[in-house]
């Protein structure tokens, strides 16, 4: 265990900041509550999972907490980082994914973690890492300005350029390769945060968690009521099988959990409660299906 107040109270943010989205999202919903799934990891440490299903808004949303240690980082971990190898771990975060009904509505997901690893005789190492991307099915010139514009006004009091060092990096690490196409419109992406001093870093993970409903909860409110019928659900699905594809072959999180040893359940609740494929799809041409490749997915500037 950590035996310092520093990380103490990361913790305690982080728990707070699971009630808080969970509250939000739940405003949204006339009678759906997300269910609470407290768990334990054998290797050390545990979490709570919180899953709503079904709701008029949101077909599934969760937003789990977890705080593990283990005697070893996995491979996904000291990858780009070796002088990792072999250190025990404690890592804690808030993750979470939103799957709306209405297909008007985007697919979100974030995340917020801080990780510490140990080794005998030498001070520990630790960083935080997280951030918020958007997935639309159906672009939105207003919903695509007001997330980055939020994701913008939230670093503008940190040091250095983090908005455009963080846009960049968002735009890059949400890309299917093998589809030569990124997943969504992007937004923050960071890792390995820890330059600017534990005070400064904590600050911004912070500022990071607190603002994802403040990007999210407009575009929901503004959308999720925008009639649909079966060609944009069957649109919605196909599109969620980039979310699969991505989740499974590339997110660093969803590695991490299933190489250490993480609870499965918890791990994959961020895939789509439904989703299809459909071979060599192409879209129609100049329809709104089409819009979102040729306009809303290349990597551009929105504020």
């Amino acid at each position: 265990m950590i035996q310092n107040v520093s990380a103490d109270a990361v913790k305690s943010y982080l728990l707070a900041l699971q009630d808080s989205i969970c509250q939000a999202l739940e405003t949204q919903e006339p009678t759906i509550r997300f269910q609470k799934d407290s768990w334990q990891r054998e290797e050390g440490g545990g979490g709570e999972s919180r899953v709503l299903t079904d709701g008029q808004v949101f077909e599934q949303a969760g937003v789990s907490f977890s705080h593990v240690m283990g005697d070893a980082l996995p491979p996904s971990a000291t990858a780009a980082r070796p002088e990792l190898t072999g250190r025990r771990f404690e890592a804690m975060g808030v993750s979470l994914v939103i799957h709306p009904k209405n297909p008007y509505v985007p697919t979100s997901h974030a995340n917020v973690r801080f990780f510490i690893a140990y080794a005998e005789g030498e001070d520990p190492i630790w960083w935080f890492g997280g951030g918020f991307d958007l997935t639309p099915y159906y672009g939105n010139e207003d919903d695509c300005q007001h997330w980055h514009q939020t994701a913008k006004d939230l670093c503008q009091p940190f040091a250095g350029d983090k908005f455009d060092k963080y846009k960049k990096w968002c735009d890059e690490y949400f890309y299917l390769k093998h589809r030569n196409e990124a997943r969504g419109i992007g937004g923050l992406f960071f890792d390995d945060l820890n330059e600017d001093g534990f005070d400064d870093s904590f600050a911004f993970m912070q500022a990071v968690g607190n603002g994802f409903v403040d990007a999210y909860l407009p575009v929901v409110k503004a959308r999720k009521d925008t009639e649909f019928g079966e060609r944009q659900r069957q649109f919605q699905l196909y599109r969620r099988g980039r979310y699969v594809e991505f989740n499974l072959v590339y997110d660093r999180g969803t590695h991490f959990g299933l190489q250490s040893g993480g609870r499965t359940e918890s791990i994959l609740m961020s895939l789509p409660p439904l989703v299809r494929w459909q071979y060599n799809y192409q879209p129609e041409a100049g329809s709104e299906e089409a819009i979102l490749y040729e306009k809303y997915l290349p990597e551009r500037d929105w504020v």
